[in-house]
């Protein structure tokens, strides 16, 4: 506050008598106020913290009830280096044996000897073929044609199917290698000098042609069933597994097993119940009732959040469909309201029935003890659907967010209303008290020559 001369003249009408009038006035109406909107701020500030939590758990349960959670799969074999194996989401659970018998092959051929790289292929002009299973390549030859020259032929216009390289076995003896792209006995090798083009080529690149290594098929037992197939990774024996042969024994009786991804599905239940207790705990703080004001919650008397405190509660209890609850499948809730995972629980449902522990969290056909199957929405879902009520854009927080705000600024408007009230008076006052000072100043002065004439007519009287 400014210097103020008020009260100078009479020492009676002064600044801090005016302050003090104006604080009573304060205190009278708009303390009240400020009161009011400290509560709306504390409001404010708590639904601000209750709304994240409530996204998260928002968040948690739409991510378990999205596609791939239930669906996805682990996949394990108990000797790796014989076989392995991967499967996909959505695969069949299930739990076989393979015993690999033979591994798929590639055909390897090789050509007889070449005194250098650059060795002459051919006498004159002609046309080879080379033959890789259903597949034939024609190259052109003449008698400037070396053993280099061709391979590069081979490889720039054969190479998808075959691989073709120069091996050095001793001195003065360099041989074409041709190797199959593929394994199967469907990728056979063959060269072949075209009759009537000309017939020049080097023996050593027909008749002298050697197979290093046949092509073979691959040969396993699925569950003792006997199958072939070209190749060692085998992707169509089961609808999204993928096996790939590593090593071949008689007898070796590898056990595969296609199971849920049980680490993926209890990390994001736990996602939620971890979620969901944070929420939870802030609630039951903010709703909490008390005598003693600095323990009372900031909602404790707000009919909105109990009541969505209460509607959580209440549905974990209530949730499932008719094909039971949550404690069942290892969720069990406590007495404020908590959450807490029992894995173990969740495991032997798992072990039992998976598509049914699936349908009863996320939706689906659920198989009853007796044999009798029901269509159930997923306690996961009816959560989501529950939460989504309140924390949802334009929900039921939302709308409590804006009456919050309503009164806030209605609060506001009747505080500055409040003060202008206070200022135009005062101000009022503040003028009239300097004219009742002048006043009591002036008949102040008045007394005083009267006092001092009265003192000189008695002094003068003695």
């Amino acid at each position: 506050m400014g210097i103020s001369s008020l009260g100078a003249g009479s020492s009676i009408l002064t600044q801090d008598v005016l302050d003090q009038l104006r604080a009573a006035d304060e205190a009278k109406f708009v303390a009240p106020v400020d009161a009011r909107l400290k509560t709306e701020n504390s409001k404010l500030d708590a639904y601000n913290v209750v709304d994240a939590y409530m996204d998260n758990v928002y968040e948690s349960l739409k991510s378990l009830t999205e596609y791939g959670v239930f669906e996805s799969r682990t996949a394990s074999t108990s000797d790796e280096d014989a076989v392995t194996v991967s499967a996909k989401e959505s695969s069949d659970i299930q739990d076989f044996t393979i015993e690999v018998e033979k591994l798929a092959t590639k055909e390897i051929e090789q050509s007889g000897t070449f005194g250098s790289r650059d060795a002459k292929i051919a006498t004159g002009s002609g046309e080879l073929e080379l033959t890789v299973g259903s597949e034939t390549f024609t190259f052109s030859y003449d008698a400037s044609t070396t053993l280099e020259s061709i391979k590069d032929s081979i490889n720039k216009d054969a190479g998808e199917s075959v691989n073709a390289t120069i091996v050095q076995v001793a001195n003065g003896d360099f041989r074409l290698l041709l190797s199959a792209a593929n394994t199967g006995t469907n990728q056979e090798i063959a060269i072949t000098d075209v009759v009537g083009a000309g017939e020049k080529l080097n023996t050593a690149l027909t008749t002298d042609m050697a197979n290093v290594q046949p092509a073979e098929d691959a040969s396993f037992k699925f569950n003792g069933v006997s199958i072939t197939r070209t190749n060692n990774e085998v992707d169509d024996l089961l609808a999204g597994v993928t096996l790939t042969l590593k090593e071949a024994e008689i007898g070796k009786v590898v056990n595969v097993s296609v199971k849920q991804d049980r680490e993926h599905i209890e990390e994001r239940i736990t996602n939620f119940v971890d979620k969901y207790n944070s929420a939870m705990t802030q609630l039951n703080t903010d709703t909490k009732s008390s005598q003693e004001a600095s323990e009372r919650g900031v909602f404790s008397s707000d009919s909105t959040i109990k009541s969505m405190k209460s509607s959580l509660v209440n549905m974990l209890s209530i949730v499932g469909g008719g094909a039971g609850k949550l404690e069942d499948f290892g969720i069990e809730l406590d007495s404020d309201g908590r959450l807490s995972l029992d894995s173990d629980t969740l495991g032997e449902k798992l072990d039992n029935d998976p598509t049914s522990v699936q349908a009863f969290f996320v939706g689906g056909t659920f198989t009853k003890d007796d044999g009798t199957t029901l269509q159930v929405d997923g306690v996961f879902a009816e959560l989501e659907d529950e939460v989504a009520k309140y924390s949802k854009y334009g929900n039921i927080l939302d709308d409590y967010k804006e009456s919050i705000d309503t009164r806030m600024e209605s609060l506001n408007e009747q505080r500055e209303r409040a003060v202008e009230r206070l200022n135009s008076s005062y101000n009022i006052m503040a003028k009239r008290f300097a004219a009742y000072d002048l006043m009591i100043s002036r008949f102040n002065n008045a007394s005083d020559m009267f006092t001092q004439m009265i003192n000189a007519e008695i002094a003068a009287n003695k």
